[in-house]
């Protein structure tokens, strides 16, 4: 990419896509396509064909998806299914029928079986069967993959694909119940400090070994893919270190400030028992990542206290 080069990013106010603008104009990039949801409807076909034709983009980041928790995903698989589904494939096709360079899809972990090896190689997608509390997410996922793909081998394309691990940074959504872990026990902490409380309720056991990676981390991770990768085949995005839902929680407790007690309510599902990514592909290739759980914890606690968010 050059740095006048048209960039697209697709859900530039998302979790992902807010990161991926920060390292853009951090490293010069000076041409960068953004629009808001009101902007442009992605789930709109003649919309994202108009736009494609209007800003002919050179280089694609898909980070536009609608993503959620265990409880999200478990109350609203329909949504998840459709809505992941049309957005990429619209996406994927306007960039193939205007002549796009280069396209990164971004899937997630999820896309692996439930009960595959630790640490999770590329080579395991589709060797078992999924997680059930978010099988429709990753089902769309992996469909986008196989999209990618296929566009590649049919029409020539340079469309690739990276598979980030589970992600905290800025911009998170920190809704009670339809976030994932890491931004839901944040805010469970700070309101329990700002209530006095002397417990916070921890949903499930405990015991899955989670692996985090900071929107930053994986930001740079996917700009030095758009310039150093160039295989259909997908590569893993993590941090390579993981840790139980307990440890998390503990360091997350000593970054908040919270002087209660930790108590586990078991009737909340688990989901996966361990997930971590095997990332000696990208590694070889000469990335790695540079910010420690704890230190990202303290950043995106910062920004969360500063927002002044409602209570729940």
């Amino acid at each position: 990419m050059k740095f006048n080069s048209r960039i697209y990013v697709a859900g530039h106010l998302g979790l992902v896509g807010s990161a991926i603008i920060r390292a853009l104009k951090q490293k010069g990039f000076n041409n960068l396509i953004t629009r808001t949801h009101a902007e442009l409807e992605l789930l709109d076909t003649v919309a994202v064909q108009k736009f494609f034709e209007e800003t002919k983009p050179e280089y694609v980041f898909l980070a536009a998806a609608k993503v959620g928790g265990i409880h999200a995903n478990s109350t609203y698989p329909a949504d998840f299914m459709r809505e992941n589904l049309i957005v990429q494939t619209n996406v994927i096709h306007e960039a193939w029928r205007n002549g796009v360079e280069k396209l990164l899809f971004l899937g997630s972990s999820c896309i692996y079986p439930k009960l595959c090896p630790q640490p999770i190689k590329e080579e395991y997608l589709l060797t078992g069967e999924l997680e059930p509390t978010n099988d429709a997410y990753a089902l769309a996922k992996i469909a986008g993959i196989k999209t990618c793909q296929s566009y590649n081998l049919q029409y020539g394309t340079n469309f690739i694909s990276a598979m980030p691990t589970n992600l905290y940074g800025i911009n998170d959504n920190f809704h009670p119940e339809n976030s994932h872990v890491l931004p839901a026990l944040i805010r469970k902490f700070h309101e329990a400090k700002l209530a006095g409380s002397k417990t916070v309720t921890i949903w499930g056991s405990g015991s899955p070994r989670r692996e985090f990676l900071h929107t930053d981390d994986l930001a740079d991770a996917v700009l030095f893919l758009m310039e150093n990768y160039n295989d259909s085949e997908i590569i893993n995005v993590g941090y390579g270190q993981d840790q139980t839902v307990t440890e998390l929680a503990e360091t997350i407790l000593q970054v908040v400030g919270f002087k209660g007690r930790l108590v586990f309510d078991p009737s909340h599902p688990d989901g996966t028992p361990q997930k971590i990514l095997d990332i000696s592909k990208i590694k070889s290739l000469g990335w790695k990542p540079g910010i420690s759980l704890k230190n990202g914890l303290k950043q995106v606690y910062q920004w969360y206290a500063d927002q002044d968010l409602p209570a729940a």
